[in-house]
């Protein structure tokens, strides 16, 4: 629907409140819609009481119909503001006995508050929800954290005080300018940073928080500076003839930037380098730890650190299901020396579970949870195509010469060790995969399906690895073992391999992981539930929720020797003391701890230059790192198919045909699943992140039973004269081919 300001003075007024400002912050957007002689402001439409969204998104003014607009004019025109005894006023007080009427910028005036949540409720100035304040309240003033303006505590409009922090205040035109920046996604308490208590709070008292992205992530190009990479050979004497600006990726002249502070950098055969993979300090950086020492320092406690570790003799196998999985550094090992921590009760209750008193109810209503999920799929799936389109473009670096691995599905991890490792491998080869059985003998071709199988097995082995811990959510984990035989390298150096040639997205990091990797260790702030020692855990939940300086000093002098080891053993002098303690345990035990696997798993991750693509598109690919891929569903794959037509076939009712039959697979009323028709078609049972090439066509023949072209990913589909007959061929073919393939 086309806006424009063009037409007659009339038309500028705002239809319901009847004024001509245009403040997008106060009102909302005022649009013009010169078609139907309109002009409404966004809030004033949203906060009127006799009019509901009956449309779609795309219908009339976002869902609001256009009579359904002229009808609330007309019924506003009956009612007299209580503020200016103008006519016109739209909005009423939802308190049943209160009778008043309102304009939306009357009632701003008037310190009415409105709901901008659930079913947008408004409130007069006598009836207006309140913030509680306690006679134990400090009154005085303090620093706004938005403007760093005083702020009084005082019980008034104006003035909001955090629900989740005791000192915090803020002025309600600071919150409301931070929520219409930050937008759902982003806005928080600006102290302790929590999100869903301060935003079912705000939105009570009247603050409205727009469903969008934030400002700074929908502008375009906003860091284009900061992704700029420094491409300058800087060593006394640089053997390129080109020039010192000279960068040829994969091979000698390729420039490698110092790994501390990325402002310097050389030739790989100008420093002589063997591989892009060996990291590189410039003098600088080199002379700045040769003076504090701290490199060797670092170096040294890790080795010895290693020594006290006895190496397990199977590596990355998957833990047994009875216990949980601990990793080899993992400070368990002195709680369990402790007998005063294991002699007293702990809570039965997962770390992930806070007591009663501390947890907090969802922030949303059902409505605007299901708005908000709605919102977040959608965008999910629109980072996700730009993830593909990432992708391609790393793809172009992939050459047509082959590189065969032949691998042992039992032995998935060594096999493919084993493969990444041969002198021939190289990541910018076509990868053909050939499985093999104990006796050494081919049981598949080296066809696209054995390759996306690999990967799936792959991506699957490494997710239960000793190298993450977790649940859901994993982190990396301490194995000393792994560490010494560059397994974190080869796993990162596998997962990009994965993504660029066509495999599966990992889908199983944490949040915390994927910054630790995209922003940098030391930027990332970790919480309780990346701590995957459930003693650890344990111990961190007593000193975080310790309600007296003596049960605080009581657990302290528990488990002295895990915070002796974690480096976090310090006076106790207040109660307040306990929260700088418990973010220092979880930096040491998330982040710090395992500072050597993390870099050399970021080394093994930009293969093929995939972590570069990563740091410059971190929204982008978190969608694929810490998201599962999405279920199969009809509609996906009819979305992915494209369908060609003949000049003899009648493809409509062919393509009914294919989507009728597509809902009754989804919804279980067949013997093949919507896993095994991709299966059939491309040879993979999943939608790659980088998706298919070529891709998925449909051709309906005069055949009698389906083809399916894994070479073209095409698919040719006979025509019948009933669906009944379209089924019982699709069922019979697909069936009898996958079976053929398992045998």
């Amino acid at each position: 629907m086309s806006a424009t300001s063009n037409f007659d003075v009339q038309s500028t007024f705002c239809v319901l409140c009847g004024r001509t400002d245009d403040c997008t912050e106060k009102y909302g957007e005022k649009r013009t819609y010169v078609e139907y002689n309109l002009t409404v402001h966004n809030y004033c439409l949203l906060m009127s009481s006799g009019i509901w969204q009956r449309g779609e998104e795309d219908e009339g003014v976002d869902g609001f119909l256009i009579t359904d607009i002229r009808k609330e004019v007309k019924r506003a025109a009956k009612l007299k503001c209580n503020i200016c005894r103008k006519k016109g006023a739209s909005i009423g007080c939802v308190v049943p006995k209160c009778k008043r009427s309102y304009h939306f910028p009357c009632g701003l005036q008037k310190e009415c508050i409105f709901q901008f949540m659930e079913d947008f409720r408004s409130y007069c100035w006598e009836h207006r929800p309140v913030q509680e304040f306690t006679d134990q309240e400090p009154r005085g003033a303090s620093q706004c954290t938005i403007c760093l303006d005083l702020v009084e505590h005082l019980p008034v409009y104006t003035v909001l005080k955090s629900p989740c922090c005791k000192n915090a205040w803020f002025h309600r035109e600071c919150l409301q300018y931070q929520a219409l920046s930050a937008g759902i996604f982003f806005f928080r308490c600006t102290v302790c940073n929590n999100k869903e208590k301060f935003q079912k709070e705000m939105l009570r008292m009247g603050i409205h928080i727009p469903e969008r992205d934030a400002s700074w992530e929908l502008e375009e190009n906003a860091y284009q500076d900061l992704l700029h990479c420094y491409q300058h050979c800087d060593v006394k004497r640089c053997l390129c003839k080109k020039g010192r600006d000279y960068n040829e990726p994969d091979s000698k002249w390729e420039i490698k930037r110092c790994q501390y502070c990325g402002s310097r950098g050389t030739h790989l055969a100008c420093s002589s380098m063997q591989s892009w993979e060996e990291n590189w300090e410039c003098m600088e950086c080199r002379s700045i730890f040769a003076t504090s020492g701290r490199y060797s320092k670092q170096k040294k406690r890790s080795l010895a650190t290693s020594e006290k570790t006895n190496g397990t003799t199977c590596l990355l196998e998957e833990p047994s299901p009875k216990s949980p999985r601990q990793s080899s550094g993992s400070p368990r090992n002195f709680l369990l020396q402790s007998s005063k921590i294991m002699s007293q009760n702990l809570s039965p209750c997962s770390h992930r579970e806070l007591p009663a008193s501390d947890r907090m109810t969802m922030s949303l209503s059902p409505v605007m949870s299901i708005r908000y999920w709605s919102l977040r799929h959608k965008r999910l799936k629109e980072r996700r195509r730009e993830v593909c389109n990432i992708l391609k473009e790393l793809k172009v670096q992939v050459k047509t010469k082959p590189t065969r691995l032949n691998i042992i599905a039992e032995n998935i991890w060594s096999s493919a060790l084993k493969g990444f490792r041969q002198r021939i491998f190289s990541p910018t080869n076509t990868i053909e995969v050939s499985f093999l059985n104990c006796k050494n003998r081919s049981k598949t071709n080296t066809s696209a399906a054995s390759k996306h199988h690999f990967f799936q097995l792959l991506m699957l082995h490494l997710q239960n690895s000793s190298l993450f811990e977790g649940s859901s959510g994993k982190t990396l984990s301490l194995d000393f073992q792994a560490l010494e035989e560059n397994l974190y390298f080869e796993a990162g150096k596998m997962i990009a391999v994965s993504l660029v040639h066509g495999g599966p997205s990992p889908g199983f990091f944490s949040k915390t992981l994927f910054n630790c990797l995209v922003y940098g260790p030391e930027n990332v702030k970790p919480s309780l539930e990346d701590v995957a020692d459930d003693d650890v855990a344990q111990t961190i939940k007593k000193i975080k929720y310790a309600n007296s300086l003596s049960s605080l000093q009581s657990t302290l002098q528990d488990c002295c020797e895990f915070l002796a080891a974690a480096g976090c053993l310090r006076p106790v002098t207040a109660l307040c003391d306990k929260n700088v303690l418990v973010n220092e345990i979880l930096i040491y035990h998330v982040i710090k701890r395992v500072t050597l696997p993390l870099e050399s798993f970021r080394q093994g991750l930009n293969t093929l230059g995939v972590l570069e693509k990563m740091q410059m598109h971190p929204n982008v690919f978190s969608s694929i790192f810490c998201h599962k891929s999405e279920r199969l569903s009809a509609k996906t794959i009819c979305d992915l198919f494209t369908i060609h037509s003949t000049s003899d076939v009648n493809n409509v009712e062919g393509a009914d045909f294919w989507t009728g039959y597509l809902q009754e697979v989804e919804s279980g009323e067949s013997v093949v699943t919507l896993e095994d028709i991709l299966l059939f078609v491309t040879g993979s049972c999943y939608i790659p992140p980088i998706g298919f090439d070529p891709e998925p066509t449909i051709q309906f023949l005069r055949i009698r039973y389906p083809i399916g072209n894994r070479l073209l990913n095409s698919l040719e589909l006979p025509i019948t004269k009933t669906y009944q007959q379209f089924k019982k061929k699709m069922e019979f073919t697909i069936r009898n081919t996958l079976r053929a393939e398992r045998e």
